[in-house]
């Protein structure tokens, strides 16, 4: 396990990202457990006001967001303010997309059906930083041997063809897709050959005459949705909480 550790982690410089990213996934699992309690009612935690204006934990997000990135770049890489300033980086971060509806948004949607695009982002990236952690690299260049990663040409070309898929997946309306296949390729390439969701920018520019592709797109979009809609809201609810049902409140602009 040592060895591994030292070979995987610490030599190839990852220790500061595997703290960030611990940091990053405990700060904000905690939040949630937090800030359900407030709803709830029970706990000793509290709203945050000053001035009569609710101070929302992404501004204090922000500051560490801040703090954490400028201080792991004046750090050198294998030192222990690397790792420091990691960690409070990770905390920000968690801090921050906790309410990435909220700033989405521009309003109090944290309880809301819109806040569940806080979970989703979160749960997003912190998959694709473990993907990093794992050894993958962005736009399959992990996949080049070591000659063709000395040939400058091998590797552009390498990264133009994934990020073409990726902008194809993406053009399809596969979003995460797209944003995954950046990390590995594969799944960029299934989300480039597969037929566009309905309203895509792909099925409107080249479906509008094709009623045989728009309606396999709307079926098989239609299956997709009943699949996998019921599952992934109750992750989301099972992790964030369940939303309320109700307008959002604008946030207040001082």
């Amino acid at each position: 396990m040592g060895h591994w550790w030292e070979r995987n982690i610490v030599e190839p410089g990852k220790l500061p990202l595997l703290l960030a990213l611990t940091a990053f996934v405990l700060t904000f699992l905690i939040t949630r457990v937090i800030t359900r309690t407030i709803r709830a009612g029970k706990g000793p935690f509290g709203n945050v006001s000053a001035g009569g204006v609710h101070v929302h934990h992404v501004v204090p997000g922000v500051v560490l967001t801040v703090v954490g990135g400028f201080g792991a770049v004046a750090s050198s890489e294998h030192g222990l303010g690397s790792a420091v300033f990691a960690v409070i980086f990770g905390i920000g971060a968690g801090l921050v997309l906790d309410e990435f509806a909220l700033i989405l948004h521009l309003a109090d949607v944290y309880w809301t059906e819109a806040g569940r695009k806080s979970v989703e982002v979160v749960v997003l990236t912190a998959a694709l930083v473990g993907l990093v952690l794992a050894g993958f690299a962005p736009f399959g260049v992990n996949d080049l041997s070591d000659d063709e990663l000395q040939d400058r040409g091998s590797v552009i070309m390498n990264v133009a063809v994934n990020f073409l898929f990726s902008l194809l997946a993406l053009s399809k309306g596969k979003a995460r897709m797209a944003i995954f296949g950046v990390i590995v390729p594969l799944v960029a390439l299934v989300g480039a050959i597969r037929l566009a969701r309905p309203g895509s920018p792909w099925a409107k520019r080249f479906y509008r005459r094709r009623p045989r592709a728009r309606a396999r797109s709307s079926l098989r979009a239609y299956h997709h949705d009943r699949r996998w809609l019921g599952p992934r809201r109750k992750f989301q609810d099972w992790i964030g909480g369940k939303p309320d049902v109700g307008p959002a409140r604008t946030l207040e602009r001082r």
